[in-house]
C-alpha cells in the first residue's frame, strides 16, 4: 500500500511539470481537426462517387444508373 501512495505522489509531481495548453489553443486545435475531417470526408465521398461511376460505366455502359 505504501508503494501505491508513493506512485500517486510521483504522478501528481509529474503532472505539475506538464505544460498544459490554454483554452484558446485547444479550441484552435479542435477547429483544425474538424475542418480537416470535413475536407477528408468530402474528398473520400467524391472519390467514391467517381470510382463507383467508372466501375458502373465499365461494366454496364452507363456512368450512373
Amino acid at each position: 500500500m505504501k508503494k501505491f501512495f508513493q506512485f500517486c505522489r510521483e504522478c501528481v509531481a509529474e503532472l505539475r511539470k506538464v505544460s498544459w495548453p490554454t483554452f484558446g489553443e485547444v479550441i484552435s486545435s479542435v477547429k483544425v481537426v474538424i475542418i480537416s475531417l470535413f475536407v477528408l470526408a468530402v474528398l473520400l465521398g467524391a472519390m467514391d462517387f467517381l470510382f463507383t461511376g467508372l466501375y458502373s460505366f465499365i461494366f454496364t455502359g452507363n456512368f450512373i444508373k
